[in-house]
């Protein structure tokens, strides 16, 4: 009889399930952050990060209930094909996360050091570039717990 490998936090483990959750609690946070400045329509950087959290959310919630029905029913995934696609997934989202957050990070740097040198107007009045920069921070929290499931599941796919 083989024995099964059970890596904590592969797909269908509990740790799985909190990491993924956890992923779809940030990446709506920093959705919501972003959205409530209609300003964000005028800088590509911060379209890019809507865009890219509007694909994580449904990929961290479907994996959530996927690892939900695993562990209620005590059928862990460890078919090497699933495993694969799903690391595939974690692998590009998590890259596209990282891309989105650092880019947003760097323009709202931008245009707070404008606003520093900018006598007339504001590029980007405080309240918003502070929005701007949770939502940022958001996004670097779901990458690191993005990242840390995909390694995880990386981890297991050898042993299957």
């Amino acid at each position: 009889m083989t024995e099964e490998v059970i890596v904590a936090g592969s797909l269908g483990t509990s740790t799985s399930f909190g990491l993924r959750f956890g992923q779809a609690i940030f990446s709506s946070s920093s959705l919501l952050f972003m959205s409530f400045g209609v300003q964000f329509y005028s800088y590509t950087a911060f379209c890019f990060l809507v865009t890219v959290m509007g694909l994580v959310i449904p990929w961290s919630f479907t994996l959530a209930l996927l690892d939900g029905y695993a562990i209620l029913h005590n059928y862990p995934v460890r078919h090497p094909t699933v495993i694969f696609i799903i690391l595939l997934g974690d692998g590009v989202l998590s890259i596209f996360t990282l891309a989105a957050a650092s880019s947003t990070v760097s323009v709202v740097d931008v245009l707070l050091k404008a606003d520093e040198h900018e006598e007339d107007g504001y590029y980007c009045p405080q309240r918003c570039c502070s929005r701007y920069q949770i939502s940022a921070a958001m996004a670097f929290l779901s990458w690191i717990l993005s990242t840390a499931s995909s390694l995880f599941n990386l981890w297991l796919l050898p042993s299957l």
